[in-house]
């Protein structure tokens, strides 16, 4: 049995403020229905089951980089934004946190009536991922949070996480159904985690056939174990140069606060948008078009629209309104076969890219998070603790916006 990654985050309680789950909605959906037009429902599944590129959704939606709280918050969004729309997108999410968790199965049998595919079958792996994460794991984490997207061309994912309460920590697993060729077949040779002893057997009468499977993870050495990839990120709240990758955001960065829309046919349509919104439609865009191995380091990501929290920086309301939209009016008018927009923003990242090859880092990443906090104010800069407030004794307008570089 493959899962497609697993990560360890650092226990995190809270809420999410409304002001902020309604923009998380607004640009998650946003971003799904971009991917869906360029690279179809089968890519939304795959990337759902990456670790690092759900961590970095999660941060540039605005929350914390690295809690635990990204798993249940983004997809609390995700399935808000998302099933009032799933017949016209063809996709749908069931189960949610605790005992939402538990209606998933009903959820399943309903899209499977609506979509035509094996209710039975989907209610089966969802049941049996979490089966195998949650009681033939012993490895600590006890599940409290499911969710199980599926396109209605039967692909599906799974992202639930589990709690350990003695180290702090919660686990997100991720699972892939086109990695899966059978339940039985090589079970666990993803599981990935610090190895405990010998892995338990299933308890559950509808996962007798997997017993014997199961048990042979004991003779597995922890090596074969930790095969699949996995994300573990730091007890540490703030955001460090060790948590980014400064070439990629250097270059975000001087690209989108030196370069004029008009010096770019590409990014004409862009004419009038501000750096620092352009700062975040630039890892907005690198979300929607970047490859694979652009997402290993999601803090990055969280220079786009800040984090509830205050790390890096208050949540800049008024960019991250600017940001949705400028998508959606793309997104309307390519309904309308008038793309030029989307296609401008997918240029941006394709710029970034190709400045990114000779960019040599040379700022210190602290300067550019004092920036940001300085400047929150101006635009509508948010967090839990309440609005972000002009600093104290200012000196004028300067800073680094124009002369990091």
């Amino acid at each position: 049995m493959k899962r497609s990654g697993s990560a360890n985050l650092p226990l995190h309680y809270g809420y999410v403020p409304q002001w902020l789950y309604e923009r998380m909605s607004k640009l998650g959906i946003s971003i799904v229905e971009v991917i869906l037009a360029d690279y179809g429902k089968n890519e939304i599944i795959r990337r759902m089951s990456d670790p690092f590129w759900f961590q970095s959704l999660g941060a540039v939606m605005g929350m914390d980089w690295h809690s635990s709280g990204v798993t249940t918050s983004v997809m609390g969004a995700l399935k808000r934004a998302i099933n009032p729309h799933s017949r016209e997108l063809g996709i749908y999410i069931a189960g949610g946190k605790g005992k939402f968790s538990l209606e998933t199965p009903s959820e399943l049998l309903k899209i499977a009536e609506t979509t035509g595919l094996n209710g039975s079958e989907l209610v089966r792996a969802s049941k049996l991922s979490a089966k195998v994460d949650n009681t033939a794991i012993q490895d600590g984490y006890q599940l409290y949070t499911h969710n199980f997207m599926v396109n209605d061309e039967g692909n599906w994912a799974v992202i639930q996480q589990g709690m350990n309460v003695k180290s702090k920590t919660a686990r997100r697993y991720h699972w892939h159904s086109e990695n899966i060729k059978s339940f039985v077949e090589e079970p666990h040779t993803g599981i990935c985690g610090i190895h405990q002893g010998i892995i338990l057997d299933l308890t559950a009468k509808s996962a007798s056939q997997n017993r014997n499977g199961i048990l042979n993870i004991s003779h597995e050495s922890p090596e074969a174990m930790m095969k699949e990839v996995s994300l573990i990120l730091p007890a540490h709240h703030d955001i460090r140069a060790s948590d980014l990758n400064l070439k990629r955001l250097g270059a975000t960065l001087a690209m989108t606060r030196e370069m004029q829309p008009e010096n770019f046919e590409e990014l004409l349509l862009l004419k009038g948008v501000g750096p620092r919104t352009m700062q975040s439609l630039a890892l907005v865009s690198e979300v929607i078009h970047g490859a694979p191995s652009r997402f290993q380091d999601p803090a990055r990501f969280s220079f786009a629209h800040g984090g509830k929290d205050g790390h890096p920086f208050p949540v800049p309301t008024k960019i991250y309104d600017e940001t949705i939209e400028i998508l959606r009016s793309g997104i309307q008018k390519s309904k309308l076969e008038h793309s030029d927009k989307l296609v401008a923003i997918k240029k941006l990242h394709e710029i970034n890219v190709r400045l990114e090859e000779n960019f040599e880092p040379d700022f210190d990443v602290q300067d550019v998070i004092e920036e940001e906090r300085k400047n929150s104010w101006k635009y509508g800069g948010k967090t839990v603790f309440g609005d972000a407030k002009p600093p104290r004794n200012l000196p004028g307008n300067g800073g680094i916006q124009l002369s990091l570089f």
